[in-house]
């Protein structure tokens, strides 16, 4: 490197750009200064120093505002524009270092120390220019924008340093990164410094490469997927299809979106979706993954009803749909209460039980109208497949979810009042048992995540109200009945029966047989014939159809013009709907020996029975008939037992037993009957027909008895209570445990008849037995 002596000339700052010694380019200039110091070069000898800004927003620089290194060139040409630029041809000559900044008024001149490359050229410079070119030419190969004449140039240059200051003012470097090569004045040190852009630059360029190739891949994969995809819409329209699959996939996707559904149910879609979109319309599967699709988007996952909590509107809606059942309709408007303390509660799982026509699900309905909740009901009757209630696995033929989630989307909303019709109605076979797949449903530490075999996604059932009804509880299996709140609707009085009859079914099929209150009435006295009469169950469904019976025979009647006003008295009851179907009254017309009136629950709710004893000579065989089932046997059997053993106290034969037969039978022998609470009826039986003494006919009893003559409690008390009050009794003599449950007992009933509790067998027939023993018995 050689070094000159100090030399003053015109200084021209360059913005954003530099210029590199034996350079030859063009250069605009517009500021004052900048101007001033081209016409004073272009008057001296044409050399003026370049050097570059530091900062390009700097208008006036100073001596720190520029770089000391810069370039000394020589003005070739200078051409003034139109708009007041000039436009200037310079010469790279060689490298400069500003020394004194000189400020001449109207331009800046400056003091600069000149350098120049060594000639000399050994081994080592040699090697490095050799390895340059050979990186330059990889680079000029990679990067397709340097021109091969252009390398060819470079190639034909003897001077390593100029080489070097050409190469690298091809590059597409920093600014910062040219001042530094501009800066070093050593050739070796430029030549290795240029090596390393050159390497580093190769490598930006290989990995750009890769990158674009896979941008193009993908790119083109794109293009042909959209290309396929036109062509498959342009089939399609050929084929009548004027939709496509495309546009069915989109909607799809949209509905997906909108469906709230959680995480891992929205990815299962999706993913079901792509399987959808890439298998042929024509493919079997292509309509089961559809069909899963739309089940998935139908379901409410998020949708629900904002429940309504006032608690004084939704009695008045419960009490003008129903009478009487005071309980449930207390259930409800707790939970109601509740509900608008905490927000938060849990959704109770009722079981109402009771006989057919008792209003049960129609109270359910009341429910979901008094919340503002939607309704929905599936009935459970016959159900004996657990894939019913569990739904199919999606890999059958004809595959489909389940009850509970077809309900649920019946719905449409994630928080209804879910009526789970006739529970106790399912029954099991080989299939797998339907009554334990409920229980998953019914459990509210379960239900939160209940899981369809169709769907495979846990579905929350938590905010669902359910509500089941039965007509036997005892057919519920224990695990199931243990997860719902049972209430027990045990039947109407005659009063209630009268009262519903008046102010809700008269009204409804007065209107449905296209009727006017003032051409049908039915007086106070008729509609109590017809209750008592008429009809004889614990619920109203016989009631609705005798009434809707008479305003069929009375539309004939105004339609044949024979009467314009029909007013239903008792006697034209009876000629409207013939004899009566039913005695009222008292059960047995005078007292009997050997009759003894027992009550009994059943599944269409209380009923009297009448058990007969009768004896005849013989060996003392005992005969039980009338379809008695094994508890009523057994029971037959402890009340012998208890009789034989009092023989004496009762005043009987010793040998009673040995030397005559004892015949007991319960009448309408082609009627099963069974149950834990015939044993002191029969015993009373057995013992008036054993000592010939009557039994109060007003008088009918219910419970159990051991050997030792205890009486045990018994159920269905209320029931019993209400079948007595129908046939006319007066007495009701029931187990002393029992007294509890007379208070559930209506006071219209209670106060008609009179209960007598007992603890054993000797209050029994102290109670029921009249007179003295009969001759001849």
């Amino acid at each position: 490197m050689k070094e000159e002596k100090e030399q003053n000339v015109p200084l021209l700052p360059l913005r954003g750009m530099l210029v590199f010694p034996t350079m030859v380019l063009h250069l605009d200039v517009g500021r004052e200064q900048s101007v001033q110091a081209l016409e004073q070069a272009m008057m001296s000898d044409h050399f003026i120093f370049l050097t570059t800004q530091k900062d390009v927003s700097v208008d006036l620089p100073g001596q720190d505002d520029v770089y000391e290194m810069g370039t000394l060139t020589k003005v070739k040409q200078m051409l003034k524009l139109p708009n007041g630029t000039i436009r200037v041809l310079v010469e790279g000559i060689s490298r400069a270092k500003l020394q004194t900044f000189i400020d001449q008024g109207t331009y800046v001149a400056a003091s600069l120390q000149l350098f120049e490359d060594e000639s000399k050229i050994d081994i080592e410079i040699q090697a490095l220019m050799r390895t340059m070119l050979e990186y330059f030419e990889q680079y000029i190969k990679l990067s397709k924008k340097i021109s091969a004449e252009t390398f060819a140039t470079v190639a034909d240059i003897e001077e390593p340093g100029r080489m070097a200051d050409i190469i690298a003012s091809h590059l597409p470097l920093r600014l910062q990164d040219k001042q530094e090569i501009l800066e070093i004045t050593n050739v070796k040190q430029r030549i290795s410094k240029v090596i390393d852009i050159i390497h580093n630059e190769r490598e930006v360029l290989q990995l750009e490469k890769k990158i674009g190739q896979r941008v193009k891949q993908s790119m083109e994969r794109t293009q042909k997927e959209y290309y396929l995809r036109e062509q498959m819409k342009a089939i399609q329209k050929e084929l009548g299809d004027k939709e496509g699959k495309t546009e069915e996939v989109a909607e799809l996707a949209k509905k997906i979106e909108k469906a709230g559904m959680p995480k891992q149910a929205k990815k299962t879609a999706l993913k079901e979706l792509d399987r959808y979109e890439k298998i042929p319309a024509t493919s079997a599967e292509s309509s089961v993954i559809r069909t899963y699709i739309d089940w998935l988007v139908s379901l409410p996952w998020k949708k629900s009803t904002k429940d309504d909590l006032n608690i004084h509107k939704a009695e008045k809606i419960l009490e003008r749909d129903h009478y009487g059942l005071e309980k449930v309709k207390e259930r409800v408007l707790e939970y109601l209460a509740v509900q608008q303390l905490t927000k938060s509660l849990r959704s109770p799982i009722l079981c109402l039980v009771g006989p057919p026509g008792v209003g049960k699900t129609s109270l359910a309905r009341s429910i979901a109208e008094s919340m503002g909740r939607n309704f929905v009901r599936i009935s459970l009757g016959g159900v004996r497949d657990e894939s019913e209630i569990r739904g199919h696995r999606r890999t059958y033929v004809g595959a489909m979810p389940g009850r509970i989630i077809q309900g649920m989307k019946k719905a449409g909303t994630i928080n209804p009042v879910f009526l789970l019709d006739e529970i106790d109605k399912m029954s099991n076979d080989f299939r797998g048992d339907p009554s334990s797949a409920m229980l998953e449903v019914l459990d509210p530490a379960q239900n939160s995540t209940f899981s369809d075999h169709y769907i495979e996604e846990t579905f929350d059932l938590s905010k669902v109200m359910f509500i089941a009804t039965a007509n036997d509880l005892a057919s519920i299996p224990g695990p199931l009945r243990d997860r719902m709140e049972v209430i027990t609707i045990a039947g109407y009085t005659e009063l209630e029966k009268i009262h519903i009859g008046k102010d809700h079914m008269l009204p409804r099929q007065i209107t449905e047989h296209g009727l006017t209150r003032s051409q049908l009435q039915i007086k106070e006295e008729a509609l109590k014939k017809l209750v008592r009469y008429y009809t004889r169950e614990a619920g109203v469904r016989e009631l609705d159809r005798q009434l809707a019976a008479i305003c069929r025979k009375a539309a004939k009647l105004i339609v044949s013009n024979e009467k314009k006003r029909v007013i239903v008295t008792e006697k034209l009851l009876e000629e409207l709907l013939g004899k009566p179907k039913y005695s009222y009254g008292q059960a047995e017309v005078e007292d009997q020996v050997g009759v003894a009136t027992g009550l009994a629950y059943t599944a269409v709710g209380g009923d009297t029975l009448q058990i007969e004893v009768s004896l005849s000579p013989g060996k003392g065989k005992l005969v039980l008939t009338g379809k008695l089932g094994d508890v009523m046997k057994e029971s037959a059997q402890a009340a012998f037992s208890f009789v034989q053993s009092k023989a004496e106290e009762l005043k009987l034969d010793s040998d009673f037993h040995e030397t005559c037969d004892v015949h007991i039978h319960v009448p309408e022998g082609a009627v099963p009957k069974d149950g834990p609470s015939a044993g002191i009826t029969i015993a009373t039986a057995l013992v008036s027909a054993l000592t010939g003494r009557a039994i109060r006919k007003e008088v009918g009893m219910t419970g159990e008895i051991t050997l030792r003559g205890r009486v045990l409690p018994i159920g269905g008390l209320k029931e019993k209570s209400l079948s007595a009050h129908r046939a006319g009794l007066k007495i009701i003599i029931m187990p002393k445990e029992n007294e509890k449950d007379i208070d559930d007992i209506p006071d219209s009933v209670r106060d008609d008849l009179t209960f007598v509790p007992v603890s054993h067998m000797d209050e029994v027939l102290a109670t029921a037995l009249v007179g003295e023993k009969h001759e001849g018995a």
